[in-house]
């Protein structure tokens, strides 16, 4: 058994029982750099979700232990510090603070989304898993909104499943099963969104009265996982002969579609939101847009990786 994973797991544990239960436990201090603030009345089932999160991670590489994936070594940990560490910076740049979408809760365009799914594709699922929890949860202290460390794991998973292409043997293979399953998934949330379209947008301001109204969701809102997919699609079968983007995309698009499902179903239970609420009104208006921005930043991003490579000599 790989004891770095292990240890990997265990770090990241504690440093959500950290930030959770000892950061967030206090009064957020005006002008201060980060506010780990955590709603303290949910704070121990927000815990039992971040848990759930890392057993599921857990669960896939003991099926999997023997593959070279799992491997944990100076090399990786340097790329989960500069993984993390740019996804901050870049969630904190978008973060409710450029774009906002109409949605049941706080849910902004967030373009740096591509970063968890490319360092996930081109350095592993631990690296991507790091990348997207430990970068996310950062981004939210530097915007100052405090933490939902739920959807931190949710975006842990995002890198994470984006690095699982390396765990089948026939990548094709793997990624038309992907591109099937992500199909599936869009479009059983589209179908839900068209059910329950009365599903209130608490972000619509209403100016002459002073409140936050009831307006929709909005079609755009919607109907994103649809148009994502379909560039998603389309990327996989323009750059069919490049390996490369076509792995990166559609995988990515499998874990943007897993691990904001993850996030959005938890607050079921920590939010007290019904299904439908859950996925129209927080899991379609993060996801949707994640994937149209996957579809056109991650092929750059392994682009540039590429020339990089060969630059070196690697």
């Amino acid at each position: 058994m790989n004891k770095s994973i292990l240890i990997f797991l265990g770090v990241v544990l504690v440093f959500f029982a950290v930030v959770m239960f000892v950061l967030g436990a206090g009064e957020a201090q005006e002008g201060a750099m980060f506010n780990f603030s955590t709603d303290q009345s949910t704070v121990v089932l927000r815990f039992v979700f971040v848990v759930i999160g890392l057993a599921i991670a857990y669960g896939v590489y003991f099926a999997t232990k023997e593959n070279s994936a799992w491997e944990v070594g100076t090399r990786q940990v340097v790329w989960m510090a500069i993984g993390a560490a740019l996804y901050a910076v870049f969630s904190y740049l978008f973060n409710g603070t450029v774009f906002v979408v109409p949605s049941l809760s706080q849910v902004a365009l967030r373009p740096a989304v591509a970063i968890p799914m490319f360092f996930g594709y081109a350095f592993g699922p631990v690296v991507g898993f790091f990348t997207g929890a430990v970068g996310n949860t950062f981004g939210d202290a530097l915007t100052g909104f405090g933490l939902s460390p739920q959807w931190s794991i949710g975006n842990g998973l995002i890198g994470f499943v984006s690095g699982c292409w390396m765990l089948f043997g026939n990548r094709k293979q793997s990624m038309n099963t992907v591109l099937y399953l992500s199909g599936a998934l869009a479009v059983v949330a589209a179908v839900l969104f068209f059910m329950f379209r009365d599903t209130p947008n608490m972000l619509f301001f209403d100016v002459e009265n002073n409140i936050f109204g009831d307006a929709q969701i909005s079609l755009f809102a919607g109907i994103a996982i649809l148009i994502g997919f379909a560039l998603v699609f389309a990327v996989r079968y323009f750059f069919g002969s490049n390996e490369e983007i076509a792995t990166a995309v559609t995988w990515g698009m499998l874990g943007n579609i897993l691990g904001l499902l993850f996030a959005a179903l938890s607050d079921i239970w920590i939010n007290g939101f019904s299904l439908p609420a859950a996925v129209v009104g927080e899991f379609l208006p993060s996801a949707g847009p994640n994937l149209i921005f996957a579809a056109i930043l991650v092929p750059l991003l392994v682009v540039a990786y590429g020339s990089v490579q060969r630059q070196s000599g690697r």
